[in-house]
């Protein structure tokens, strides 16, 4: 019987940005095909009968330990693109949110994200400002940046 091939599928996603000052928490990966380090916050999927609030918090309660409140939803983002030469699409359902544990604040803090024991990634606080100059390493998905800068008071 001849093998079927696997239906391409979007992908419903909820990430989490946590914010302080001009930093944002956000994890570090790598598309060996690009040669490319990119950066995105954690999160990750959203499962069947899960809320997207529900989906972040228990993503990242899985992946770093760590419990997060007072989410807030910013946005929706469409994310279609090649990684690691496989093409992707993604729905992105963007909140805020903060830790509940400070030490998670401090400036120097980097933790593994982990699944199934797996090293996903590992994720620290980085300034905004170094994903906006030219050449910099991008923050996904795209258009995360601009979304931020119009969730801004004032």
């Amino acid at each position: 019987m001849p093998k079927r091939k696997k239906k391409k599928r979007i992908r419903p996603l909820a990430l989490c940005v946590f914010l302080r000052g001009d930093k944002i928490f956000v994890s570090q990966g790598y598309d060996s095909r690009k040669d490319q380090t990119f950066f995105r916050p954690i999160g990750g999927k959203i499962e069947f009968g899960e809320r997207a609030a529900e989906a972040v918090a228990r993503e990242v309660q899985e992946e770093i330990g760590a419990e997060i409140a007072d989410l807030k939803y910013l946005g929706t983002l469409e994310n279609i693109f090649t990684y690691e030469g496989k093409p992707s699409h993604e729905i992105v359902m963007i909140y805020d949110g903060r830790f509940l544990d400070p030490a998670m604040t401090a400036d120097d803090i980097s933790v593994k994200g982990i699944d199934d024991g797996d090293i996903l990634y590992e994720a620290a606080w980085k300034r905004l400002d170094c994903f906006r100059d030219a050449g910099a390493p991008p923050l996904y998905p795209t258009g995360l940046l601009d979304l931020l800068d119009s969730a801004k008071p004032g």
